[in-house]
């Protein structure tokens, strides 16, 4: 008797925070993880457990050859340091639908919130119309109706949208590139919006593991299945900043303004400041999204509690000093909410 194959995953963004969370996340349920990379000698280095395959995602003959055999193909590529968004996902998106047509592999897209407009808020659902106000948010819409059209016509797609992503791997984020420095002790905190908006937030392992148990589920779900993660919700703007000082051990941690008025000066000469600057809008005004529609097929979402996914977060990004990654300070921490409230 023969033992069953491991089924294939091939993650097309395996170096990035979200492909390689789900890459690992899905290897540690018995997926083979393929990966396509540009350098793929160098990347499989980094990550050694997955089989490596040199090619490009911008090329729909490299995704078909590398997806030869798959049962999934996760979608977390992006350009790299926000740079030409206009030429490059599009393309990308148009390999993975051409090589799920060919091999009957379902796609998974991360989805984001930047393809909903301020007139979607405050309760972000499924369903809620999709008018993106910046040109990101217009790009990441019609990679949704792309993926929603070839879903029409035989390719089965899962979409999770989630709040702003924070963890050990989530370099390239609003709390590692915004709310802290990396790499430094912390002594204060830069907090983008106001107290009292509520802000959404979502812990990338717990995003990762939603994302694998609705994988295990895909031949049960819609053919163009989307969900809504409820993730961290900070619901006066001042809970996200309360677990970093429990983390720190440092009650009086400051608090500072995001500098938005410099943004029109700076955001030419650095891409990343030019994202944050048309993003303002997600910090103005309270954005949640509920989970009803996901619970309903996997249950209880996954949930690490914040102090413990914060902690983790600071410590992989090296802002704790050596004593606090031997022995954290006991601060008072919130209690674990229950089905309906994802914190606060």
């Amino acid at each position: 008797m023969t033992s069953k194959a491991r089924p294939i995953a091939l993650i097309l963004g395996a170096t990035g925070g979200i492909g390689g969370a789900v890459a690992r996340t899905l290897k540690a349920r018995g997926w083979t993880i393929r990966a396509l990379n540009r350098d793929a000698a160098k990347a499989a280095v980094r990550s050694p457990d997955f089989e490596w395959v040199q090619g490009d995602a911008m090329d729909a003959a490299d995704v078909l050859a590398a997806a030869e055999g798959a049962s999934l193909i996760v979608h977390a590529v992006n350009p790299p340091g926000y740079r030409n968004w206009g030429t490059l996902v599009l393309p990308m998106i148009d390999s993975t639908i051409a090589a799920a047509r060919v091999t009957g592999a379902t796609v998974l897209l991360p989805g984001t919130i930047y393809n909903f407009g301020p007139d979607a808020f405050p309760l972000l659902h499924e369903k809620s119309p999709q008018n993106p106000v910046t040109a990101k948010g217009k790009i990441r819409a019609l990679m949704e109706r792309r993926l929603q059209a070839a879903s029409e016509d035989g390719v089965r797609v899962i979409v999770v949208r989630a709040g702003d992503f924070f963890g050990p791997v989530a370099a390239n984020s609003w709390f590692s590139q915004g709310l802290i420095t990396a790499g430094k002790p912390i002594t204060s905190v830069t907090y983008p919006g106001r107290k009292g908006i509520g802000h959404q937030w979502a812990y990338l392992p717990d995003v990762a593991e939603t994302m694998a148990r609705l994988v295990d589920r895909r031949e049960t779900l819609p053919a163009f299945a989307v969900y809504h993660m409820q993730g961290f919700w900070d619901d006066d703007g001042t809970k996200m900043v309360a677990a970093i000082r429990r983390a720190t051990g440092n009650p009086r941690l400051k608090v500072r303004a995001f500098p938005w008025w410099a943004m029109p000066f700076l955001a030419p000469f650095v891409p990343l400041l030019k994202e944050l600057r048309e993003m303002r809008y997600v910090w103005q005004e309270p954005l949640r999204m509920p989970n009803d529609r996901l619970v309903a097929v996997i249950g209880a979402e996954p949930w690490t509690p914040i102090d413990e996914a914060v902690r983790a977060t600071l410590a992989a990004l090296g802002s704790l000093p050596p004593e606090q990654l031997v022995q954290q300070r006991v601060l008072p921490a919130p209690r674990k909410p229950g089905s309906v409230e994802a914190a606060g």
